[in-house]
C-alpha cells in the first residue's frame, strides 16, 4: 500500500497538470475562457473531494478495507482527471 503522503502528492500533481493545461488553453483560446475556467473549478473541487476521502477513510480498523479504499481513490483520481483532460481537449478544438 502506498503512503497517504504519496497519494496526496499524486493528487496534487495530476490536478496541477489539469490546471496548468487550462491556463495554456485560456492563452490560446481566450474566447472560451468561461468554459475553461469551469473545468479548472471542477479540478479544484476534485482535489478537495479526494483529499477528504484520503484523510477520512471509512473503516480505519480493518486493514484490507483501508487498502481497498485507497485503491478506489487512486482509480477515481485517474478516471476523473482523464475525464477533465478529455473535456478540456474538446473545448480546445
Amino acid at each position: 500500500m502506498a503512503s497517504i503522503r504519496a497519494i496526496k502528492k499524486d493528487i496534487d500533481c495530476l490536478v496541477g497538470e489539469v490546471i496548468s493545461d487550462c491556463y495554456l488553453a485560456i492563452y490560446f483560446h481566450p474566447d472560451k475562457k468561461q468554459d475553461i475556467v469551469s473545468v479548472m473549478e471542477e479540478a479544484v473541487e476534485l482535489r478537495n473531494t479526494l483529499f477528504k476521502q484520503v484523510n477520512h477513510p471509512a473503516d480505519k480498523q480493518n486493514a484490507s478495507l483501508v487498502k481497498k479504499h485507497f485503491a478506489q481513490v487512486r482509480r477515481d483520481l485517474f478516471s476523473k482527471v482523464d475525464a477533465l483532460f478529455q473535456k478540456l481537449s474538446g473545448l480546445a478544438k
